[in-house]
């Protein structure tokens, strides 16, 4: 019997043609019983600092990509037997079709590791392998790191074996360029997005079949306090979550000093135990709706029988959005309805609350913000003489610059619809609890305009004004770019805004090569 052995070397190099300040010159460091940092300069400046730990982030995702690999190497050493063990029934499939059932824990056993940490490991290489080459292709070249590529796999995994593997394919396509420059969160979302408006039924599908499994189940975590979970659909928890944070404010502004944390758990008990209880002021919903503008024309060229626009062609279908989780059309009329947002003149306003339509180009860049008034008076003053053509009525557009230092209440209707979050790299605050920002500063010539106002929660607005050797800047479509004092340059781009590409010419037909071709 032969034994083969394998290594693995990793080298931290610099990424620019600079001679690194820090080349290893003992291959076997690694070995050494001393701390990793031990062969690095006593002395680092903050550029170099900034530069090592970028290299060590490039050194995880190569290493994660051929993780990936090696656990697909041994599902493949570790076939299914023929026939089905005894009790395997039970145990269902765990991996790639046609692997053992036991190898999750063989593999919990190499890496010390717990079975679970092993299943979901197998799930994301399979993943990653199969279903997202090129993330993968990206991830071993050091391109996207290991926590963004793992958002994306988890997200697949989420959808289960019934997504059409064209839907994920286009997903990638579409989220994949842009995925360096969203966070974890933000990048599941746009990924969710994707997924949703290319293969809709399969969604639907899994979200029946999730609220049958809704369920209250509560868990102690000690010192006589416990979690209280209810696993519900999305709008409604998220809808349960608001109305307890409005009723806990209301009692934080009636003078309770209270932390805001406590007295919204005791908002939520109270909503539950004492349901007759009129003493709280009502909670109602407020609606954005963002719709694409090409969600909105298509139908009038079909009707009048038209060619559509390249525009509007080959263009995954729209979905909706619930406080950044996307949502099926289906998901999104049930729910309107559930607010009673649609009735017998069409959609409107919940009873005490408001109503935006936010519309958007191809590219998600934010056009305009209309009241529902406004958009009725739109359609009336409609061109009904050329149905079959690109109408070129002029549409709202986003408000412009005001002589004075606070923007209007219509610049700033518009400025939180286009960013939904703090801008800042990263950051999930909601732009309701955020500051409109210039980012270029008034006292410095800053305009009160739209292209130079963008929303920032208080701990970045500080950040900017205070902390030295910050840049950011911004552009007209509301693009962020912001530079940290040591050099590195992170993007933010509003929520929906994405990069055109133009779609990949088709290859020559052969017969139409001249002679002697």
């Amino acid at each position: 019997m032969s034994v083969v052995g394998f290594a693995v070397g990793v080298t931290v190099t610099s990424v620019d043609t600079a001679p690194s300040p820090w080349e290893i010159d003992d291959p076997d460091f690694c070995d050494r019983e001393e701390p990793l940092g031990g062969w690095l300069p006593a002395r680092r400046s903050a550029a170099e600092t900034a530069e090592l730990l970028g290299q060590i982030v490039v050194a995880e995702a190569k290493l994660a990509a051929l993780r990936a690999e090696l656990v697909m190497d041994l599902a493949a050493a570790r076939p299914a037997p023929d026939g089905r063990s005894p009790g395997g029934e039970q145990a269902g499939q765990v991996g790639p079709p046609g692997v053992s059932e036991f190898l999750p824990d063989e593999l919990a056993l190499i890496q010390n590791c717990s079975r679970t940490a092993a299943v979901t490991q197998l799930e994301h290489a399979e993943i990653l392998t199969t279903r997202l080459p090129a993330t993968h292709a990206e991830l071993s070249l050091g391109r996207l790191d290991w926590a963004r590529a793992r958002a994306m796999a988890a997200e697949v995994a989420a959808t289960g074996r019934d997504t059409d593997p064209a839907a994920i394919a286009g997903m990638e396509t579409a989220v994949l360029p842009r995925a360096a420059e969203l966070g974890a969160r933000k990048l599941r979302e746009a990924v969710r997005a994707e997924l949703l408006a290319r293969d809709a039924a399969a969604a639907d599908r899994r979200r029946e079949q999730r609220r049958r499994g809704a369920d209250v189940t509560v868990r102690p975590v000690g010192d006589g306090m416990s979690e209280f979970r209810a696993l519900l659909p999305h709008p409604e928890a998220r809808a349960c979550r608001d109305a307890a944070d409005r009723h806990a404010r209301a009692a934080k502004e009636a003078g309770d000093t209270r932390p805001l944390g406590m007295l919204r758990a005791g908002a939520a008990a109270d909503l539950m135990l004492r349901p007759w209880d009129d003493t709280r002021p009502p909670v109602t919903a407020h609606l954005t709706v963002v719709a694409p503008l090409t969600a909105l024309t298509p139908a009038s060229f079909l009707a009048a029988g038209a060619p559509l626009p390249a525009a509007f062609t080959h263009a995954p279908a729209p979905v909706g959005e619930v406080d950044g989780e996307p949502i099926t059309a289906a998901h999104l009329r049930e729910l309107l309805a559930q607010l009673d947002a649609v009735g017998p003149g069409g959609l409107r306003a919940p009873t005490g609350g408001s109503l935006d339509i936010a519309i958007t180009d191809a590219a998600g860049a934010l056009l305009a913000v209309l009241g529902r008034t406004e958009l009725e008076r739109l359609a009336r003053r409609g061109r009904p003489d050329h149905p079959a053509t690109l109408c070129a009525c002029p549409l709202p557009a986003r408000p412009g610059p005001v002589d004075r230092y606070r923007p209007t209440p219509v610049q700033q209707r518009f400025l939180r619809a286009r960013d939904r979050t703090c801008r800042h790299p990263g950051c999930t605050v909601r732009a309701g609890w955020a500051d409109l920002d210039h980012v270029v500063a008034h006292a410095h010539g800053g305009q009160t305009s739209c292209q130079n106002l963008c929303c920032l929660c208080r701990r970045h607005h500080r950040l900017k004004t205070f902390a030295p050797d910050w840049t950011h800047t911004l552009d007209d479509d509301g693009v962020l770019t912001v530079i940290t004092p040591s050099g590195v340059t992170r993007v933010s781009r509003p929520p929906g805004y994405r990069v055109l590409t133009e779609p990949p010419s088709p290859p020559p037909d052969p017969a139409d090569d001249p002679p002697p071709f």
